[in-house]
């Protein structure tokens, strides 16, 4: 898909992942709590818990942190009641910032939120005000070496896929939300692997800035990646050669 979000690509690059392993398994036990409470305890009559389980599963959490969200979840275990909030707003430059999170205290947290993009240059805003520009899509990404391109986009299109694209050495598949599931489940049984899948939002269109100016909006990114009740940032800037330069 034409401007592709790359921010989730740039934060594996740029990830120390030893030092942010208890953070990033506080958040997949959030995702995993909220999707078992919202749909049951059996990811196999559960799609968004079965992904939160294999997004917990890639990052090495281990099996009984899983089963323990699970059971949180489906309150056989008390723990936090986690509701979903998301948050809108425009970092420096005009850049728009949405921002999805799972929190046990919403005033805290929209606190917390606010004070970092006042902090950054920017500002937070009201429901609606950048969410326009983003498009809900699956994606999922497939490390393309040793991979026929032709043969893969005929099986991703046959599944209803809208869209293959190459992204250095990954293929990204986009899907409607709906065709999600089984473009994923085609895969998986032609015994493909995804490096990553999941619902994300897309920008619609895309802000460029000079590298200096970007850098700003990076380091607000990072700091909201950072906040324990967040769980996945996107925004509209514009990851190109002199932005990624300036940030790696």
């Amino acid at each position: 898909m034409a401007g592709h979000n790359k921010w989730s690509k740039v934060k594996r690059q740029k990830a120390v992942v030893d030092a942010r392993k208890s953070k990033i398994w506080a958040r997949l036990s959030r995702d995993i709590i909220v999707a078992a409470r919202e749909g049951g305890g059996d990811p196999e009559a559960n799609p968004r818990l079965a992904q939160a389980i294999e997004r917990a599963k890639a990052e090495n959490m281990p099996k009984e942190n899983i089963e323990r969200a699970i059971k949180r979840g489906t309150g056989e275990i008390q723990g936090e009641d986690y509701v979903e909030v998301t948050y809108e707003g425009y970092a420096p430059g005009g850049v728009a910032v949405f921002i999805e999170a799972l929190t046990d205290n919403t005033n805290r947290t929209v606190s917390e939120i606010r004070h970092l993009f006042t902090k950054a240059g920017g500002s937070l805003g009201q429901p609606g005000s950048v969410a326009y520009l983003f498009e809900r899509k699956g994606i999922i990404e497939i490390a393309a070496e040793g991979r026929d391109e032709l043969a893969l986009f005929e099986l991703v299109a046959e599944a209803g896929a809208e869209d293959l694209t190459r992204d250095d050495d990954t293929f990204v598949v986009t899907t409607s939300v709906e065709a999600f599931s089984e473009v994923l489940e085609a895969l998986r049984k032609a015994g493909i692997e995804p490096v990553e899948a999941g619902l994300q939002r897309i920008p619609t269109t895309t802000v460029t800035l000079p590298p200096e100016e970007a850098k700003k909006v990076v380091a607000l990114l990072e700091a909201l990646e950072a906040h324990q009740d967040v769980q996945n940032v996107y925004t509209t800037l514009n990851f190109d050669e002199a932005t990624l330069a300036a940030i790696s």
